[in-house]
Parts: structure tokens; sequence; C-alpha cells
């Protein structure tokens, strides 16, 4: 009787699983309406969700229909999602659900009754496996200013996501104050979404709307790496769409100067002239610089931007002609910076050194002012050096106004770098005669200081082409300079193998047999030609030459290289 009635409550045990677990695969998850967290008993999870969230609008007006798509993202898991729950927010509220829905996929898809709505919510019917989902949002007469959709999806039993920010649409014509000032900028509560709409288009930018867009010339609807911003009169106000990737969030601000700070941030639209209760807030009838930032975001707050801003090349009318907006991630000082560093470093002092070790030998009797040509052409190379180096350590801290606190080990390391830079020529000035037995001692000395900075130039320049002011793109940026290196290198070491005898191109004449036919007769007659010194010195000097001239032309293509990349930051 025991085992019966053990039998009866397992298989009643077993039912109520069954029907929880039919209940949650058939999308019938009206109890989960309010906080839109599945019944699972397991913790959401916290890694990036698999799928964006786009509307086909911005704005809308009472009884407009917004369409809401979901559709798979790019990610390492499951290339799909089984259960779905949507929903639309007062962005102002974020506990309220506004408005209702309708159906575009009827086999895929229901409407749910939410807080007593018929309709506020749409959930999944079945536990199929899902890429793409649509459905359409109803607005009611009653609408807020701006709202704001929300997503739920499950992948699985424990793999699901919960309130999913997607876009938020405003009503037309109704201007939303900021409501939030920080560090003397005014941000808007609107919660950051790392989903766009595909309404936003680089259609009409410098005819009916002013642009500013990174890369260049990017469109916002293709490339999913471009950040973009538009902004366009209408009426007593002004209009702004903005887009990008990013973890967390996007924004975008006007200032009077290239510095973060005491600057002005919107988000949609507003008013040409600021509300007379509010005299912090800019006038749009003037010209601005306009920066354009992204970051991380959690648990509602936003961090400290991971890239040097977006901006303006210079300041653009807000409320004047539509333009195309050029603007650039990393200030004019700071790519001068990189471009004295990266000529002295990977040019300039390449050839130098190339030039003392290896040339010394070919002209023995040539002087320029009274000194031998290799020491006079590595002298004015390492001059050179020595003035880009001092150029380009300066401009960083006149552009800071002091020491930079965000760049890590890389400013003690260029200080080290120019510390060495400084130590060589000084220790050339007292170097001792050419047959003086400390002569050895100095020579050593020389090179390995030599060495030792060029080595931490090198490494000080991979640090710096990946910070903030100057973040050249990788890993082409990254792989050029190791070729760079690589290059020198190579030629060095071919030099090298020369000098000591293990590449002898000018004895390979030495034993040629050389045979000419006598006139009128088939003997021949072998000759064995035997160069001189000199011309055995000669072709030595030209195989240098043509090793050298090759270095310089691999050389001068990466340096240039780097130098675009630069330009184009």
């Amino acid at each position: 009787m025991e085992t019966l009635m053990d039998k009866r409550i397992v298989a009643l045990l077993i039912s109520l699983c069954l029907e929880t677990v039919i209940c949650y695969s058939n999308g019938k998850v009206e109890v989960a309406c309010e906080d839109m967290t599945p019944e699972h008993g397991y913790d959401p999870s916290t890694k990036d969700p698999p799928i964006i969230i786009t509307a086909d609008k911005i704005q809308f007006s009472t009884g407009d229909e917004v369409k809401v798509t979901l559709s798979m993202g790019p990610t390492d898991g499951k290339q799909y999602f089984k259960g779905f729950l949507v929903e639309a927010r007062n962005a102002g509220k974020m506990d309220e659900i506004v408005g209702s829905f309708e159906l575009i996929d009827l086999d895929e898809s229901q409407l749910l009754t939410c807080n007593n709505v018929e309709g506020s919510a749409v959930s999944h019917t079945s536990e199929s496996h899902k890429t793409h989902m649509q459905v359409i949002w109803v607005a009611p007469p009653d609408s807020p200013s701006a709202v704001q959709f929300l997503v739920t999806v499950a992948q699985g039993f424990r793999d699901f996501w919960v309130k999913i920010p997607g876009p938020v649409v405003s009503q037309s014509g109704v201007v939303q104050p900021p409501q939030t000032t920080i560090g003397g900028s005014t941000i808007s509560k609107t919660t950051a979404s790392s989903t766009m709409s595909r309404s936003i288009t680089s259609d009409g930018c410098g005819i009916r709307k002013s642009c500013l867009r990174y890369p260049k010339a990017c469109e916002p609807q293709i490339d999913a790496a471009c950040h973009f911003l538009s902004f366009m009169s209408e009426g007593n106000s002004v209009v702004f769409e903005l887009s990008g990737p990013a973890e967390g969030y996007v924004s975008f601000a006007l200032s009077l100067d290239k510095w973060m700070g005491n600057d002005d941030v919107y988000l949609f639209r507003r008013d040409v002239l600021p509300p007379p209760a509010d005299p912090h807030r800019f006038s749009l009838n003037q010209s601005f610089y306009i920066f354009m930032a992204h970051g991380r975001a959690d648990d509602g707050r936003t961090h400290r931007h991971d890239r040097q801003p977006l901006i303006s090349t210079f300041q653009t009318d807000i409320n004047g002609p539509s333009v195309e907006v050029t603007g650039s991630r990393s200030p004019l000082v700071i790519k001068f910076h990189g471009a004295f560093m990266l000529i002295a470093w990977m040019s300039t002092v390449s050839a130098g050194v190339i030039m003392a070790r290896h040339f010394k030998p070919d002209w023995p009797d040539s002087n320029i002012l009274g000194q031998k040509v290799w020491f006079q052409l590595h002298r004015m190379l390492m001059t050179f050096t020595l003035l880009l180096t001092s150029v380009g350590f300066v401009l960083p801290f006149v552009y800071r106004n002091g020491w930079s606190k965000r760049a890590g080990i890389h400013p003690y390391m260029g200080c080290a770098v120019m510390a060495l830079t400084v130590i060589q020529p000084i220790m050339a000035l007292f170097r001792p005669a050419p047959d003086a037995a400390r002569r050895y001692i100095f020579n050593w000395l020389h090179f390995g200081t030599g060495t030792v900075a060029q080595i931490m130039a090198v490494v000080t320049i991979l640090l710096g082409i990946h910070q903030q002011a100057l973040l050249l793109p990788a890993p082409w940026s990254t792989a050029v300079l190791a070729f760079t290196v690589t290059w020198f290198v190579s030629a060095d070491l071919i030099l090298e193998l020369h000098r000591r005898g293990f590449l002898p191109i000018g004895q390979y004449f030495k034993n040629v047999k050389i045979y000419t036919e006598h006139i009128n007769s088939d003997d021949k007659e072998e000759i064995v030609f035997v160069p001189d010194q000199s011309e055995t010195r000669y072709m030595d000097s030209h195989f240098k030459n043509v090793v050298l001239a090759i270095y310089l032309c691999g050389n001068l293509v990466c340096v240039l290289f780097l130098l675009w990349t630069i330009t184009s930051v």
C-alpha cells in the first residue's frame, strides 16, 4: 500500500513538473509580466545577450505602428533562441507597461495579457529554434514622451537573459528635458543600449542633415563598426540621431573647446533656445566642437570611455546649413608625437646604426668637413634622431599641460628612451682617440647604450600605438611595426655575415674559368681570371650598397604606411 502511495506521489510530482515545463515551452508566461524573469530556478546569464533588437522608427504618434525585430547577433555559442518575451515600457518609469502589440508570425508568437491589458506583451508558442522574430507595437493615445522596448530571451533552461534593453522611441513633438547633471555635463537618463535602429541612415548627409561618422563615409545600416551622428533643424528644435557599436553606451556632446567637461549632452531632440529656468544649457544658435564617445555600462552606471572620443576638426553651426562634418579620434599634437617618434626610431636610427657598423671601410680616403664620410653620415642621422625625439617627447606634455596618469607605463619608458638619447651624444663627445687603450671600452659602452635605447624605443612605440589618444587599427599596425623591426634585423644580420666572411661575394671571381675561341681554330684556351684586391673591395662595397638600398626602400614603405595610418585615425 505504501509503495502504491509513493508511486502516486511521484507521478503527481512528475505531472506537476511536466505541466510547468510545458507551460514555459508554450509561452504562457503571464506570471513573468512584471519582472520579465522566467521561473527557471536559475540566475540570468551574465554574458552578452545573443540577439540584436531593432525598431523601424525612432519617433511615433498616437496610433502609429512600430515594427520591433529580434535577430541573432554574432556569437560563439548557440545560433538560435527558443523562448522570448517582448514588452514596451515607459522610458521615464520603467515599471509601467505601455501600449499593445500585433502579431506578424502567428505560428511562433502569441499575445499575452499583462496588467489586465490584452496584447500588452508577446511571447513564443513553442520551444522551436528561432533566429528571427518580428512584432508590431501600437502606440496608445496616452503614450509617454518616450518608450523603451525590453526583451527576455531563453536559449535553454539555464541560458536566458532578462530585460535586454532595446531601442528607445520618442513621441513626435515632445521634448524630454535632461534630468541628471554630472561634472558639468547634462545627461539624459534614457537607458543605454548596444542595439540601434535600422532606420538611422546616411541618406541626406550634407544635404538635409549634418553628419559626423567614423570611419569616414561609413554607412550605419551596413557597417557594424560605424559610429554615426546626424542632426538637422526641424521647426524650433534640432533632431539628433546617434548610433554605433558599444558594450554599454554611445553618447555625444557639444563643446566650445576640444576638452571634455562643461559640455552639453543631448539625445534625440532639443529646442534651439534653452528654457529660461535652465541657464546652464547651451543655445544651439552657435557653433560647437562635437564629441562622440562610447564606453562600458553595468548596473546602471556608465564608465569612462575606453577610447579617445571622436572630435570634430572644426566648430560646426548646429542650427546652420547641412554639412559633412570631419573629425578625428586623435589630437593633431599627438599625431605629430607619434609621427616624429616613428620616423626617428624606425628609420633614421636604424640607417645610422647600419652606416656605423658596416660602411666604415668603404670611403677610406674620402672626408666631409675633415671627418670620414661614414662618421659624418652617422652623426647627421643621429643628430636628426635626437632632434625628432626631443620635439616629439615635449608634445604630449604640452597637450596635457603636465603628466598623463592614464597612459600606463608608456610615458615612463619614453622618459627612459629620452634620457638614453641624450646620454649617447654626450658620451660621444668624450670618446678616446682611435688608438687609445680606453677606446675599446667606449665602443662597447656606446654600442650597448644605443642598442638598449633602440630596444626600449621599439617597445615604447608598440605601447604607444595602443594608447587612447593614438589607437592605431589592430592587428595590422602591430604587424607592420613588427615587420619593420624584423626587416632591420635581417639587413643588419646579412651585412654582419658578409663582414665576417660568411658571404664572400667579392671572392667568387677568383676561380672563374673563362674560355675564348681562337680565330680559325676549334681549340680552346683556358684562362684563369684572378682579380686584384681593389676589385674585390669594389664588389664587396657594391654588395653592401645593394643591401642598403633594398633595406631603405622596404623601410620607407613600412614607415609611410604607418604614417598614413596615423593621419587616418
